[in-house]
């Protein structure tokens, strides 16, 4: 997968930033650097598949649900996430939508030592756009 993520520090919160050739893949990028402010994702062992959906008529606040929707299934199932896939299409009246999958493991904290808790997205430097190197680049601030 090509691309790459980054943190930024932002007050007491913490900044994802996903970069790639696409943004779907901007989207998956961010969301390795989401699971980056709890643990390295390079630990996680991709056992567990969830789907997620979420459509919105604007690509950063389609990107804001997304991470919300991780935020979500982290929480509420006990997971923690290492890879994405993300698709994004556009119906007639202008909607955009995404279908993705994240793949991850149950939290184990003898494994997992989580460095905070992630409580939400926010839309604090909310960006979804093409840079001048024509890569994607999206990012929020998360509120840990």
């Amino acid at each position: 997968m090509a691309g790459n993520w980054e943190l930024f520090s932002h007050d007491a919160d913490m900044g994802i930033r996903g970069i790639g050739p696409t943004f779907e893949n901007a989207f998956e990028q961010a969301g390795l650097a989401l699971t980056g402010v709890l643990i390295d994702p390079s630990q996680i062992e991709a056992k567990i598949p969830v789907n997620i959906s979420c459509s919105d008529q604007k690509i950063d606040t389609l990107f804001y649900d997304w991470i919300n929707e991780l935020i979500y299934e982290m929480a509420h199932q006990h997971l923690i996430f290492g890879r994405f896939e993300v698709k994004i299409s556009q119906d007639r009246q202008g909607q955009i939508n995404l279908q993705g999958k994240a793949w991850g493991e149950t939290i184990d904290l003898n494994r997992h030592p989580l460095a905070v808790e992630i409580k939400g997205a926010t839309f604090t430097e909310l960006k979804a756009e093409q840079n001048e190197n024509n890569e994607y680049v999206v990012q929020c601030i998360v509120d840990v």
